[in-house]
């Protein structure tokens, strides 16, 4: 006979799978870690219900990243959303661990609910508090069960993460970190200290090795830490289990000197270790420490900048409203030139640099003005390979201080292509390489253009890589072309002698708002992503009009001021998970 622990015997599910066990309704089984519970679309007869072990729930959506939703605890049930509505199961629920789940078929929990209606109550205020957590953009439940392990000797790894822990404290929640000396302690030693924290982290130093495999497999996710003034081991073994392999739940962290300038070597690093994401930990670097407190408890600020040509400039001021009021930034992506401008905040530029270096490529001068014969496009795109050159040199994507991405379109598949990896200034390359203006980018056999053709506002993709906020900035919203901006100039030669042709002429207006207009399913989901939307009004500056700078950039931070004045709460605690204290509380006001 199956009996549940004693923490969960005062629930009404509990108590209710428990009896419907005894009488024989409720069926009990394990699920091996890696094993699948549900997938999307099958049917939803059964009721589940976690004694031991952690599920993770997974989606994916046609044209769209994996996304990681949550974990399930001990003590919760699963699939009652689809259960109760009759309809068939929307993700992938996926034991991370070994679990052990009780069953109970559709029709005996509707028979037991009539017998006992507190049932139907707690699960009516859980599906409530999902519900609500859904439309907030939040997850199932968060990871809160963390490793971190020691990829090479030579510097101990604890103090680091005790710093981390203590950054974790500052925000509120009660956190643990867990050693070798945990190595034989039982299975229940476990589940008492990942139920009594907020989160527990555990760590195992480079020669702890059997440690290393506990910690492994008890994790919701693993980081790996290295040192990135060196080269990786030649074998690096994974330790991690193979539920967090499959789903691309383990994650890198570099340890980088105090004075480095940029990193160096990390695409090495990422070849060899296959982690998801990579964060670069200076030594005695604060702010570093802080942005994984921030990512471990679902707080870190994603910032998505859409393309949108000489309109772009407005990211410039809305990063600046971002700075002025303190919000973190933690991780970048955009498309085309939404790619350029998140590429100069991964790279670590202020304010003062990012308007030096905008100005100084787009501003002073034209990008499109060497016109060239229009066989492939009407520019030759060798000023904008030189202006890339000059302001990111050979910098490679994962030696950025900051998680970076940016989107291109793939003309070949038909898809949009995703760059994390490789070499910074051809990634924006392909972004920003509009269909007949510039001359595409080819990758293989495959060829590459501006990222705004096929997601041009990716603050989906970004959810993809974290838990926390979102911040979109998207520059396409109102009037962007009329039968003006595509009229014939009167005079051909009055058009050349007023500099008007460095614009280019009416077709790039026209080519290039065709490959910034998204789907309406597109954009939907890219705004549904975002928790913070900001639009700056820029219906009076034309996409092509490189020199209109000053008014891009106050237009972005009016804008941004606006949608961060009126929040009412900081933008990082707009998913703020509650913590056992706040629980508590609230269980007591109610009882009152």
């Amino acid at each position: 006979m199956v009996t549940l622990p004693d923490f969960m015997a005062d629930t009404a599910l509990a108590r209710l799978f428990a009896q419907e066990h005894r009488e024989g309704d409720a069926a009990w089984f394990s699920l091996p870690g890696g094993a699948t519970l549900y997938a999307p679309g099958e049917a939803a007869d059964y009721l589940y219900f976690l004694r031991t072990g952690r599920l993770g729930a997974f989606r994916r959506e046609e044209g769209q990243e994996p996304q990681f939703l949550g974990v399930i605890r001990p003590g919760e049930p699963a699939g009652e959303m689809a259960m109760i509505a009759g309809s068939p199961h929307s993700a992938n629920l996926v034991a991370l661990r070994d679990s052990e789940v009780l069953a109970l078929p559709r029709t005996a929990f509707f028979e037991a609910v009539e017998r006992d209606p507190d049932v139907m109550i707690e699960l009516s205020r859980l599906m409530i508090r999902r519900a609500r957590n859904a439309g907030a953009h939040a997850s199932i439940g968060d990871p809160s069960v963390f490793g971190f392990i020691a990829v090479e000797p030579g510097k101990a790894i604890r103090p680091i993460v005790e710093r981390i822990a203590h950054a974790i404290a500052t925000l509120g929640y009660s956190v643990t970190v867990e050693g070798a000396a945990s190595l034989l302690a039982p299975t229940e030693w476990f589940s008492t200290v990942e139920r009594q924290h907020d989160f527990v982290l555990y760590v195992a130093e480079a020669e702890e090795t059997a440690w290393k495999h506990v910690v492994g497999r008890q994790v919701d996710r693993l980081f790996r830490v290295g040192l990135g003034d060196h080269k990786p081991p030649a074998v690096i073994p994974s330790y991690a289990s193979g539920p967090l392999q499959d789903q691309r739940l383990v994650d890198l962290i570099l340890l980088q000197p105090a004075k480095v300038t940029h990193p160096k070597g990390s695409g090495e690093w990422l070849n060899a270790t296959q982690a998801a994401r990579l964060f670069h930990l200076r030594e005695n670097g604060m702010a570093d420490v802080q942005r994984l407190a921030r990512v471990l408890t679902g707080q870190s600020v994603g910032l998505v900048l859409s393309g949108g040509g000489a309109r772009a400039y407005a990211h410039v001021g809305a990063i600046q409203a971002l700075r002025e009021r303190g919000v973190p930034i933690d991780f970048v992506g955009g498309a085309s030139m939404g790619a350029v401008v998140a590429a100069g905040l991964a790279m670590g530029w202020d304010d003062g640099e990012m308007e030096t270096r905008i100005r100084k490529a787009f501003v002073e001068t034209s990008p499109l003005d060497d016109i060239a014969f229009p066989l492939v496009a009407m520019t030759q795109g060798l000023k904008v390979k030189a202006r890339l050159d000059e302001h990111f040199d050979d910098i490679e994507i994962a030696d950025l201080w900051l998680p970076f991405f940016c989107v291109s379109s793939n003309l070949t598949s038909g898809a949009y292509h995703l760059h994390r990896q490789g070499v910074l200034k051809e990634a924006l390359r392909a972004s920003i390489s509009l269909p007949g203006v510039l001359p595409p980018v080819t990758d293989g056999n495959s060829v590459l253009v501006d990222g705004a053709v096929m997601k041009n506002f990716p603050a989906d993709v970004m959810r993809a890589f974290q838990l926390g906020p979102i911040v979109g900035v998207d520059v396409t919203r109102g009037r962007s072309i009329t039968a003006d901006d595509v009229d014939r100039p009167a005079s051909l030669w009055r058009w050349l002698w007023s500099g008007e042709w460095r614009k280019g002429p009416p077709i790039v207006a026209l080519l290039m708002r065709a490959a910034t207009v998204s789907t309406g399913r597109d954009l939907a989901a890219s705004r549904e992503a975002s928790d913070v939307l900001i639009t700056p009004k820029l219906n009076e500056i034309d996409i092509r009009d490189w020199k209109a700078f000053e008014p891009a950039v106050a237009a972005g931070r009016a804008a941004a001021a606006l949608a961060l004045d009126s929040l009412g709460k900081p933008v990082t605690e707009l998913r703020r998970r509650p913590s056992l204290a706040d629980l508590a509380r609230l269980n007591g006001d109610a009882r009152r």
